[in-house]
């Protein structure tokens, strides 16, 4: 079986053991899921469920490319020391990951993935040092748990909630690590709300 094929939806158990079981290629379980989209579409109409699932990732899409541009921002503005840079960039291309399956997931439920902002309007003027870097940063990634913990139990596609959980936890170490830089604790509570 073909990547292709898999995303033309064939046999979902089988292309499943494809790429878990036979080939090299590493695809998170959050990836796989999300590309799934099986049965989700039927003889090429939107259901009512698909059209509901693609707006909920559509605003998942707009806010990783938000990230993405205030990363970019973070990286230009000077202020990052080298291994902040490093950590920026590297948390800047996971949300290019995220971005990238969510599109092509969006695409798939037959929907039309949204586009980056031509310009984002972020505090600039506010952002003096690294520590308001990594604030701004910070902020932006716990919106981004929140956001995400309010989007698993709505999709109508499980394995979408699955694949929303699985990015819900990647944006959470993201938050924990920005707070451990600035020299807050890094898991400040029990829960998130």
């Amino acid at each position: 079986m073909s990547f292709l094929d898999y995303l033309s939806g064939a046999d979902l158990n089988e292309s499943r053991r494809f790429f878990i079981g036979r080939s090299g290629l590493m695809l998170s379980g959050a990836a796989i899921a999300l590309m799934a989209g099986n049965d989700v579409l039927a003889k090429g109409q939107k259901s009512k469920s698909a059209e509901s699932d693609v707006r909920i990732l559509n605003s998942a899409l707009g806010a990783e490319l938000e990230a993405i541009a205030a990363y970019q921002l973070g990286a230009e503005s000077g202020l990052l020391q080298k291994p902040v840079l490093d950590l920026a960039v590297t948390f800047q291309g996971q949300h290019k990951e995220h971005a990238d399956l969510l599109s092509k997931t969006v695409t798939k439920l037959g929907g039309k993935p949204v586009s980056a902002k031509e310009k984002y309007v972020f505090p600039t003027d506010k952002l003096k040092t690294q520590n308001d870097v990594l604030r701004f940063a910070a902020m932006l990634e716990k919106g981004a748990v929140s956001a995400y913990l309010g989007a698993v139990p709505i999709f109508d596609n499980r394995d979408l909630s699955k694949a929303a959980a699985s990015i819900l936890g990647d944006e959470a170490m993201h938050w924990a690590v920005l707070r451990q830089a600035l020299g807050e604790a890094p898991v400040p509570s029990a829960f998130m709300s």
